[in-house]
């Protein structure tokens, strides 16, 4: 069958403000989608992918249309739900006989209820991982079949929605074909945020699925499933290897895990970074771990096999919020993490969060101070956000108010609001905490000294734009 699968057309300042979108514009490698790709060229289909964050509405379906597909997957957040639900009009408009499926964070969380709110354009929805339910999807549709027995499926059937059971997750991650990147044209359009990379092209790769972590702001998708299991899946070291090794004959300078937290298994992290650095695999990487997985022995094998960068979670700088978010982490576990990876030589960026339950304003100012205290390169101040299909969402009566507004359902938006803060004053901190932590002569003056290309140049310049709307413009994260 003919597939084209789509990331619905958005613009960037739909997502930021845009006094500070230059600072914070990011294009990721969509992961997800290219391994359902894979898996169906792997099966015989013909597949297009079409990228909405490059690729104007009108324009894709121009595209979409002289492709003329039996089969349209479309991608769907919180926060694009409107836009898939859109785009799937769109397709029918032009062809009413196109099959389109949504996938993506928020059918998985929103399950049925897609196809209840969806107004008839979308034919089904995938509710987990889409691999394989996909491909067995079109081996029926192909054949004419009936989806009603497709486990991981919500699809229509002659005026009903029929819900069928979950699909197991996949334990075998080193059965699934490596992700289908042949398919995004130009790949150094594909960058992460200005300052977290330093070689282009960037791809993205991850060496395992699942958090064994229970944090209340972050969505699982084995949290209640009867089925599959629990914890983390990881790949074996040798195909994630293979997988790196490919990335360098494609070109690709630079990688980006997306592991939740690539030391969630410490010695299968530090055979990795060892197994990277004997094979002589010269490439630029950074990864995220959370502070109480990591220490200086892990740290250092990290830079020996080529890490420039880490992400650790800090998220508050009081420690009652910090349980409260269940990050199982201390005050002093962060700083620890974060000093080992200073003197080793890695640049460290801490990202943090404002409206966690019973939060107070004034705790929100001593966040600030524990984010200077620190002195990472980088700090990032976001929004506590309710996803759906999170602990927070699911029980925010008990913690707080939410808004019904799913275009508010970003890092930037304030979704959520305790019942100790209010929205604006959400926002508040949130600019209060860029403009201190950016505004020191002191981190001024060592981001001068460490500019070393073309990419620190463009961040820099970036930075400073924002930081003068920081300081020039009141409630500049309340605009939309």
């Amino acid at each position: 069958m003919k597939c084209a699968l789509i990331v619905p057309a958005w613009t960037p300042h739909e997502l930021f403000p845009s006094q500070t979108a230059g600072s914070q514009i990011n294009y990721w490698q969509p992961l997800g989608i290219l391994y359902v790709a894979a898996c169906l060229l792997r099966a015989g289909h013909r597949v297009r992918f079409y990228d909405g964050g490059f690729v104007r509405r009108d324009e894709m379906l121009r595209q979409v249309s002289a492709f003329d597909p039996d089969f349209a997957g479309i991608y769907a957040t919180a926060f694009g739900w409107d836009k898939a639900k859109k785009t799937a009009a769109d397709l029918k408009r032009l062809n009413k006989n196109i099959f389109t499926c949504a996938g993506g964070p928020y059918p998985i969380a929103a399950q049925e209820r897609c196809l209840a709110d969806d107004g008839g354009s979308i034919d089904a929805a995938v509710t987990g991982e889409g691999e394989l339910t996909v491909r067995e999807m079109l081996d029926r549709l192909e054949r004419g079949a009936s989806l009603e027995d497709v486990a991981g499926v919500v699809f229509r059937h002659n005026g009903s929605i029929i819900k069928n059971a979950p699909r197991p997750l996949i334990e075998d991650l080193d059965s699934l074909p490596f992700p289908a990147r042949e398919l995004l044209g130009d790949a150094a359009r594909y960058i992460p945020p200005p300052g977290t990379y330093r070689r282009k092209p960037v791809a993205t790769l991850i060496t395992s699925r699942g958090c064994n972590r229970r944090c209340l702001f972050c969505f699982q998708i084995d949290r209640a499933r009867a089925s599959g299991i629990r914890g983390v899946r990881y790949r074996s070291i040798g195909n994630v290897l293979e997988e790196i090794e490919l990335l360098l004959e494609q070109g690709y300078r630079e990688i980006k895990f997306l592991d939740d937290s690539l030391a969630s298994d410490y010695d299968r992290a530090m055979e990795l970074a060892r197994r990277i650095k004997a094979r002589g695999l010269r490439f630029a990487w950074f990864a995220s771990a959370c502070a109480n997985q990591v220490d200086q022995s892990l740290l250092q094998a990290f830079r020996e096999a080529g890490c420039w960068a880490i992400l650790l979670g800090a998220e508050s700088g009081v420690q009652k919020n910090l349980n409260t978010l269940r990050k199982a982490t201390t005050l002093e576990q962060i700083r620890h993490a974060v000093r080992a990876a200073k003197e080793i030589g890695l640049r460290v960026s801490t990202p943090f969060v404002f409206g966690i339950p019973g939060e107070t304003f004034e705790e929100g100012l001593k966040t600030i101070e524990f984010a200077v205290e620190l002195d990472a390169d980088l700090a990032n101040f976001h929004a506590l956000t309710p996803f759906p299909g999170t602990d927070l969402h699911d029980h925010h009566a008990k913690f707080g108010t939410i808004s019904r507004d799913l275009a508010d359902y970003t890092y930037q938006g304030a979704a959520f609001a305790p019942y100790t803060m209010t929205r604006e004053q959400i926002q508040q901190l949130r600019q209060i905490a860029f403009r201190r932590f950016y505004s020191r002569p002191s981190f001024l003056v060592k981001k001068l000294f460490a500019m070393r290309n073309l990419s620190d140049c463009q961040a820099a310049l970036g930075g400073m734009t924002s930081l003068f709307w920081l300081w020039a413009k009141k409630g500049v994260f309340q605009q939309r």
